[in-house]
């Protein structure tokens, strides 16, 4: 497979693109600086430079054609204002789901987060992140050209992963190890049968085949 990553230099997507290479997936990885590439090569994968907040449509799908699926994994990062949320974390989703249909790249990954909601209230900058990332969600749920599947992490740790989680549409809150994260998005991309779900991940009991396996309904 063929797989091109938006946020390629984040830390779920570095995990997930050494995973992925090692598994022998032909991976790209979209990042905004050029001095982020060397970090991409060690990994696996094939850096692209491109600034998501200016790109246009056309731009990103040049870089998405002859892929067999898509992650958005992009972020504006916990050091952020609001303005970022909106361009990074809302419209970059938009712009990258757009970018697929248009490439015809149907399997879609998104890493949202835990209680995204575009009707969540307030106006603290986490709260402008949560409507922000849900309602990234919501247009990508509208876009019928695309097998989406969004996954929300709950707390996320640096700790070494365990390769056990619970995901389920609704886990309550919990926290998940990044290694974990990128694990059960290696197995969602490789995975058709979970399109259309929208999931919640935590730290938990199952294997990740296993419980990827289960929502998927196998």
């Amino acid at each position: 497979m063929r797989i091109v990553i938006a946020g390629g230099h984040g830390r779920i997507a570095l995990r997930l693109e050494r995973l992925l290479a090692a598994r022998g997936d032909e991976v790209a990885g979209i990042v905004r600086r050029a001095e982020q590439a060397d970090d991409l090569r060690e990994a696996g994968a094939e850096p692209v430079v491109l600034d998501l907040e200016s790109a246009t449509v056309d731009e990103v799908a040049a870089r998405l054609r002859g892929a067999d699926a898509a992650v958005f994994a992009a972020g504006a990062g916990p050091g952020s204002g609001a303005a970022r949320k909106e361009t990074v974390d809302k419209a970059a989703a938009v712009l990258f789901a757009d970018a697929a249909v248009r490439a015809g790249v149907r399997r879609f990954v998104v890493v949202s987060a835990m209680n995204a909601d575009p009707r969540h209230a307030g106006d603290e900058v986490f709260d402008v992140y949560l409507r922000a990332k849900g309602e990234a969600d919501a247009y990508v749920r509208s876009r019928e050209a695309l097998d989406w599947t969004i996954l929300r992490p709950g707390l996320l740790t640096d700790d070494a992963g365990t390769g056990l989680v619970r995901l389920e549409a609704h886990t309550g809150r919990g926290p998940v190890p990044r290694d974990d994260v990128a694990a059960v998005l290696a197995e969602l991309v490789d995975t058709p049968a979970t399109a259309g779900l929208t999931l919640e991940l935590i730290s938990g009991s199952a294997p990740v085949s296993v419980a990827v396996k289960a929502v998927a309904g196998n």
